[in-house]
C-alpha cells in the first residue's frame, strides 16, 4: 500500500516548519501576548494576544511547539494542558466582546497526556473550549500548519497546509490498536484519510494553502492576501 500519506505526517512533523507564534510575528507587527486562564496557571504550549493584521484588531491563538530543544520541553511540545484550553476560550470569548475576529494557528500532536492534566479536568477543558466556540458570535478563521491531531480545529472556516494533518489519532496510535503493531503506521495514515486533499474532498476544510516558499516572506505575503 502507498506510504503517500505517511510521508506527508512526517513532513507535518519536520522541526524546520514554522511554528505558530513565527505566524503570527509574521502577519502582525504588534502582537501583544496575554496570559493565563484566570483559574490556575499561563500554558506555554497555547500563545494568544491581540495585534494588528492589515489595520484591523485580531485575536490571535496558537499552539506552539517551539524550535530549540529547550524551547520545545519548556511548550511541552505542543500540547496544552487544561489551563491552555482555558485560556484560548477566554481570548475568544473578549474577541466576541470587542468585535474582533479570531485566527487560530494549530499544530499539536494532541492534549498533553499527564496526571497533573487529567486531575485538573483535561476532558472538560477541551468540551468547553469547543461549546463554547460553536457559540461565539465573531469570525473565526483556523489553519492547520502542521500537526492537527486528537482534538478539534472548530470555526467558521477552517484551512489547511497542502502538507498538514487532520485527524483524530495519530497513525501510530492508530496501528497500535488496530492491529497491535505501531509499525503499520504507514498503512494507518493511509485508512485515515488525514491529507489536506482528503479532508478538502471529505468536506472537512474549505481551502488548501500551497506551501511554496513556506516561511518566507513572499508565503507569509500570500498569505496575507488570502486572510484580507
Amino acid at each position: 500500500m502507498s506510504t503517500q500519506a505517511y510521508d506527508i505526517v512526517k513532513l507535518a512533523r519536520s522541526n524546520k516548519r514554522p511554528t505558530g507564534l513565527d505566524y503570527i510575528q509574521n502577519l502582525c507587527g504588534d502582537f501583544l501576548e496575554l496570559h493565563g486562564d484566570r483559574c490556575y496557571a499561563d500554558d506555554a504550549a497555547i500563545v494568544g494576544g491581540v495585534g494588528h493584521f492589515r489595520g484591523i484588531p485580531v485575536t490571535f491563538v496558537a499552539i506552539e511547539k517551539g524550535h530549540s530543544a529547550k524551547e520545545r520541553m519548556s511548550r511541552f511540545f505542543g500540547a496544552p494542558h487544561p489551563e491552555g484550553y482555558r485560556k484560548a476560550l477566554r481570548l475568544m470569548r473578549q474577541a466576541e466582546k470587542f468585535h474582533r475576529p479570531v485566527l487560530c494557528f494549530v499544530d499539536t500532536s494532541g492534549a498533553y497526556c499527564g496526571i497533573g492534566a487529567e486531575e485538573r479536568g483535561q476532558g472538560q477543558a477541551i468540551a468547553e473550549n469547543l461549546m463554547g466556540m460553536m457559540s461565539l458570535n465573531t469570525p473565526v478563521i483556523t489553519l492547520l500548519i502542521g500537526e492537527g491531531g486528537s482534538g478539534g480545529a472548530l470555526a467558521d472556516r477552517v484551512w489547511m497546509l497542502e502538507n498538514a494533518v487532520y485527524s483524530v489519532i495519530s497513525p501510530e496510535g492508530c496501528a497500535s490498536i488496530l492491529w497491535k503493531d505501531a509499525g503499520k503506521a504507514d498503512e494507518a495514515a493511509q485508512r485515515l484519510r488525514l491529507t489536506a486533499r482528503d479532508a478538502l474532498e471529505l468536506g472537512i476544510i474549505e481551502k488548501i494553502i500551497p506551501e511554496r516558499d513556506l516561511g518566507q516572506p513572499a508565503f507569509y505575503g500570500l498569505l496575507a492576501d488570502r486572510l484580507e
